[in-house]
């Protein structure tokens, strides 16, 4: 669901950068106040995770497109709303700049789509009512499975309808409103069913491990395995994903290509049939961020530049996912400097 910047505007563009620029300062301030010191290493490997897991692409049988993760209520149930939010900002960012993956000037709308609904709506709406709510009795584990997959459908409705919006606002005239919304919806529905398997599978292990990882999930029983061989585990799972099992990703277009351009080449509809060379619109500020992405992805498309080797998209992977955890864990780091600052005055 990365956007490229020709489907908004700059005014648009602004604005979203702007809901996502208050968002992160909203969440920065709040992590600075988490005393918990698991979060280091669980926010290091959870995002991780979620980039080496957006890299695989699977099929939704049927219909020619297929599908990724989105991440935000893995994140928010192991870290919470606001490090869960900030993960996926630097999760974004590292993509759009590093990988070209999604527009430079649509990556505030990006963060909102992907990221805010995930993380804020995700938490408050679904995971936490649902975490200590009484539906399920003293069944955790069906808790965690009810709010991964409801949770992730719910999150990508929002956000695939925040994106015919914000192409809407944006002019996109090739777009009519209701024909995009019906194209949109149903393709991010099945692609946020698989996502929320996904998601309660990951949870469940971590649960099973170490269930005080969980947010607002109240447990009694001890942990199967101990912090470091937990997070050992992870990042595991994190080398393969990314160097390995990234290789099979599925080449069908993801929801929002796959709405946008169709998949005829495969025998599959041509949705709304748009030039994939021209399409949307053009503007200055839209050119300017392009002439930056192009200067700083190193490896555009998860792949050696003029190269169609398979190394280059492990390579993506593996060094991708180092540069999240490092950043995430920098992040941390830095919360935990300015609290100890602010307790020595």
């Amino acid at each position: 669901m990365h956007m490229a910047d020709a489907l908004l505007s700059p005014a648009v563009a602004t604005t979203m950068y702007a809901a996502t620029g208050a968002t992160v300062a909203l969440s920065v301030r709040k992590l600075r106040e988490d005393e918990n010191t698991q979060k280091l290493p669980t926010m290091a490997v959870a995002s991780a995770l979620v980039f080496a897991g957006q890299m695989i692409n699977y099929t939704i049988p049927g219909t020619g497109s297929s599908g990724h993760m989105c991440g935000g209520m893995l994140l928010t149930a192991l870290l919470g709303p606001q490090a869960g939010f900030l993960s996926m900002v630097v999760i974004l960012a590292i993509q759009c700049l590093f990988f070209a993956d999604g527009g430079l000037m649509a990556l505030g709308a990006n963060c909102w789509n992907m990221a805010f609904y995930g993380c804020f709506v995700g938490y408050y709406l679904i995971w936490r009512p649902i975490m200590q709510g009484k539906w399920f009795g003293n069944r955790t584990r069906g808790k965690i499975v009810a709010a991964s997959v409801l949770g992730c459908m719910l999150t990508l409705q929002l956000g695939a309808f925040s994106v015919v919006l914000e192409t809407s606002l944006s002019g996109i005239a090739e777009l009519p409103f209701g024909a995009f919304v019906a194209l949109m919806q149903p393709i991010h529905l099945a692609i946020g069913l698989i996502e929320g398997l996904i998601t309660s599978a990951v949870l469940l292990f971590v649960h099973d491990s170490r269930p005080e990882l969980l947010q607002d999930a109240a447990s009694g029983s001890e942990g199967r395995r101990s912090l470091k061989a937990t997070v050992a585990i992870i990042a595991v799972v994190v080398a393969l994903v990314g160097g390995g099992l990234s290789l099979l990703a599925s080449s069908n277009p993801d929801g929002l290509e796959w709405a946008l351009f169709g998949n005829e080449e495969a025998g599959y509809s041509s949705n709304m049939a748009l030039d994939e060379e021209n399409y949307g619109r053009s503007s200055a500020l839209a050119d300017s961020a392009a002439a930056v992405q192009e200067k700083t992805a190193f490896l555009p498309d998860y792949a050696f530049a003029g190269s169609d080797s398979a190394a280059g998209t492990s390579v993506s992977g593996l060094l991708g996912s180092a540069m999240v955890a490092a950043v995430a864990a920098g992040i941390c780091v830095l919360g935990g400097f300015f609290r100890r600052k602010r307790k020595a005055r």
